[in-house]
């Protein structure tokens, strides 16, 4: 049976400010004006976060099923549809068990894959990443991880300075498996044979990152100057200033410049004491940080506010909707199947008031309760 949305509908080549979006089960079968149709709610493809630990309360970074299907559960009330569970630097067991856990949740369409942000990155740029657990990349430890999931590895952060990251990246590759440069104190040079190697994401742009000098441009401008890479942004006005927000976009363009939460658990949740990877984060007005040493750990943020901080710093909704979806599944090899309000795709898209606020969230053809 074919149902119908009208509205103000966000496709790829623009908007549609009088327009529908049918569908028939979980696929979209139209996309088209619809004049009959005056203005009405926003209607944009459903979110795709490539990177969040968690929300709700719920963390991934335990490796824990239940756990993760109820971080699942309210990302996809604030719009995001199609995620990856990232987890951080960890134990190699631990990372094993997390593969376990999640591959059923990957089969069962919960998730989309499995991200590891580390544990192969630099001390020096470490951020919240627990340095005890950091260590150079393992091809035996990736292989056995890589047979484990059978399939639900999506990408893996690395630092492409630390031994063994480029056969790191050629192996991941090889796999199907995007290979994300973030956590980084790598020079130019290195950035860019990591990306020779294939790496073809980088992880929260500048966050964790060498940072830009005029002498030593670092992996900041290799990432931003490479067409095949994708570079990740944390729009919540801490991790990066609205100008340096906008200036990436302006740069690399929406195609390649991609809206994330790096949400922790503490998203949607009151202040208070959390935990990230082992290590006590403190949460104050909205911003996670390590109790330790105060660096920033990951976020509170979600894909409808990321979505709505972009378009307050000037980015037009058409931009900032493919910079939440489009490009996000592209980024992670899913552009054929979600991310787009496009004929033949998976019937996923939320419903925005004009303050770009959730009214409702369609996923594969149902509306979410």
């Amino acid at each position: 049976m074919t149902v119908r949305v009208n509205g103000r509908v966000v496709t790829p080549t623009g908007v549609i400010r009088q327009g529908c979006v049918e569908w028939d089960g979980d696929r979209i079968t139209a996309v088209a004006e619809y004049p009959s149709v005056r203005d009405g709610h926003w209607i944009l493809p459903g979110f795709v976060d490539m990177h969040t630990h968690g929300g709700g309360g719920h963390t991934f970074t335990t490796g824990d099923a239940d756990q993760a299907r109820a971080a699942a559960g309210f990302h996809l009330g604030h719009g995001t549809t199609t995620l990856l569970a990232s987890l951080v630097s960890a134990p190699f067991p631990v990372m094993r068990s997390a593969t376990e856990a999640f591959a059923p949740l990957v089969e069962e369409g919960v998730l989309a894959g499995v991200h590891f942000e580390g544990p192969y990155l630099s001390a020096a740029r470490c951020g919240a990443q627990n340095p005890e657990y950091l260590r150079d990349p393992s091809t035996d430890e990736l292989t056995e991880l890589i047979e484990l999931g059978r399939g639900a590895i999506r990408m893996v952060t690395l630092a492409p300075e630390r031994d063994g990251a480029l056969e790191a990246i050629k192996l991941l590759t090889s796999h199907r498996v995007v290979a994300a440069v973030g956590h980084t104190d790598a020079t130019y040079e290195q950035t860019r044979a990591a990306i020779a190697a294939g790496a073809s994401v980088g992880t929260h742009l500048f966050n964790g990152m060498r940072p830009v000098h005029h002498r030593e441009p670092g992996p900041v401008v290799a990432l931003l100057d490479a067409p095949t890479v994708i570079c990740e942004l944390v729009a919540d006005g801490v991790h990066l200033h609205n100008g340096i927000l906008t200036f990436t976009t302006a740069t690399a363009g929406p195609d390649r410049a991609a809206l994330i939460t790096d949400a922790m658990a503490a998203a949607g949740m009151a202040d208070g004491e959390y935990e990230l990877g082992g290590q006590a984060v403190t949460v104050t007005d909205g911003v996670a940080r390590l109790a330790r040493d105060g660096a920033i750990a990951g976020s509170t943020l979600t894909m409808d506010a990321a979505l709505r901080h972009a378009v307050d710093a000037g980015i037009p909704i058409a931009d900032a909707a493919r910079m939440v979806a489009t490009t996000p599944a592209r980024a992670i090899g899913l552009g054929d199947r979600v991310g787009a309000l496009q004929v033949g795709l998976r019937a996923d898209l939320v419903v925005l008031d004009d303050d770009l606020n959730v009214v409702r969230v369609l996923r594969g053809g149902s509306w979410v309760e």
